[in-house]
């Protein structure tokens, strides 16, 4: 697999022209398709004309953005004109944007190639990538195994070697899980450095978009590319720049190990994060060891949360505003019924539900407003954590990479989700990588957990790491 970088030199070298490239990935995003589902859609012809683009500009002598001629694939809950976004489900299976998501119009000022719109879990309601209506996206390391939810398909993609880089989308994990089953990286940026516009919602106070790459400088990159001020996400306050300030350099950097993270892991995950955390005290860090008691109720109080925002934003999909209406109903009332009923898969189904129960009248301050009161408690609670150091690291998940088509309790993959929820409820940004594999070959993966906005401090803890040598 090619990095961000590397790919550039060859394109600004001459070694290989943007249009031949991106054949080459497009014929083999084609190929491996069928085996992984990494892609509900190929834009070939989206691809191949950014790729002539790059090329003329590289022939008049041009100056190149850092992402131009760069294959990338994106979720496919993030909307684009021309193209259709279907969030993995059968009620948006033709449906086509009147406008392109900010996001990918800033990707394409940087002259970035995209290779097609990637799988996920349906509206991103999932942690193993199994809802989605068109097929499990598969782990490439091991197709007996899943890539990973919701933003599997990219993860797959990126893993695959079909596109250099991929932009998800994280609610309570999405991002950092493809990235930890897959053995990538996975930046969730702070809540409000990236815009959303365009993102179809699942849970407004969680969504953020990011990137998954092979590289931490390629986070780097992406991000600066997609962290921009934007007036049309009306907590959007961008980023300032970060990629060139990376040094790897952590000597002094003091490291929370919060213990209710390290509790119940499986003996692999424990020992390998246990080898990173020495590995980053021999790179200069400081360890300091905290405690997080609210951490057990986290993920009780996400779902009340996600579930109950799910609810409302999902509304409008009614078979009079959304694009999958049923053939046979009665009256109105059978319609939406009838089309809400066909068009949601089983898990979206079962989280709206939830949702709506959580909001009615007998049970809003028994559940929602209780959890609503606890996010604060949460936020106050990781505020309290950082205070008294410059990061945190955890385990991304507690599990390694999923057997495919296995049943599961549903409890049992909503618990996937305890490591990365909490941080998601807080809005603080957090990258997931690689530290080590399990005995059946599959990648475990660490998270790097940062105060708001300090995305160049993780990322820089997260280099020195990749760097160790």
């Amino acid at each position: 697999m090619n990095s961000i970088s590397e790919l550039g030199r060859m394109l600004r070298g001459g070694e290989v022209s943007c249009v031949d490239m991106t054949r080459e990935y497009l014929d083999f995003a084609l190929k491996k398709n069928a085996e992984l589902g990494a892609y509900i859609s190929i834009t070939e012809e989206t691809a191949l004309n950014a790729a002539a683009q790059v090329d003329g500009k590289i022939k008049n002598g041009q100056e190149l953005a850092p992402l131009a001629g760069i294959p990338l694939a994106l979720k496919d809950n993030i909307v684009t004109t021309e193209l259709i976004t279907t969030c993995a489900s059968r009620m948006m299976e033709s449906y086509v944007s009147l406008y392109d998501a900010s996001v990918w119009e800033y990707l394409k000022a940087q002259a970035a190639v995209l290779i097609g719109k990637s799988n996920m879990d349906e509206f991103e309601m999932g942690t193993t990538g199994e809802t989605s209506y068109y097929g499990v996206a598969k782990n490439p390391l091991n197709a007996e195994y899943v890539a990973g939810g919701s933003s599997g398909g990219v993860a797959a993609a990126v893993a695959a070697g079909t596109a250099a880089f991929g932009i998800g989308s994280d609610t309570g994990g999405g991002l950092r899980q493809s990235a930890s089953f897959c053995g990538l990286v996975g930046l969730k940026p702070t809540f409000g450095a990236v815009s959303r516009n365009g993102l179809v919602a699942l849970a407004s106070s969680f969504d953020q978009i990011g990137p998954i790459t092979t590289t931490v400088r390629d986070a780097a990159t992406v991000f600066d590319a997609i962290s921009l001020r934007d007036e049309r996400d009306a907590i959007c306050k961008g980023s300032s720049p970060i990629s060139a300030s990376l040094s790897s350099d952590i000597s002094g950097l003091k490291i929370g190990v919060v213990k209710e993270f390290y509790e119940n892991l499986e003996p692999g995950i424990e020992s390998s994060l246990q080898n990173a955390l020495k590995a980053f005290e021999k790179l200069g860090a400081v360890l300091v060891e905290l405690d997080f008691p609210l951490l057990r109720h986290s993920l009780s109080a996400y779902y009340i949360i996600a579930c109950a925002e799910a609810s409302s934003n999902l509304g409008c999909f009614d078979g009079l505003r959304s694009e999958y209406r049923t053939k046979n109903y009665r009256d109105i009332d059978d319609f939406i019924c009838r089309t809400r009923a066909e068009g949601f898969g089983a898990e979206a189904q079962r989280r709206i539900l939830l949702g709506t129960c959580v909001l009615s009248s007998e049970f809003y301050e028994s559940y929602y407003s209780k959890a609503s009161m606890l996010k604060n408690a949460i936020k106050n609670e990781f505020k309290r954590l950082l205070s008294d150091c410059d990061c945190l690291v955890t385990p991304t998940v507690p599990v390694t990479a999923l057997k495919a088509g296995v049943e599961r309790c549903k409890a049992e993959e909503y618990l996937i989700d305890k490591f990365t929820a909490p941080v998601s409820m807080a809005g603080l940004p957090a990258v997931s990588l690689p530290c080590g594999f399990d005995e059946n070959g599959l990648p475990i993966g660490m998270q790097i957990i940062g105060n708001k906005f300090r995305e160049g401090d993780i990322l820089n803890a997260a280099l020195a790491f990749e760097n160790r040598g």
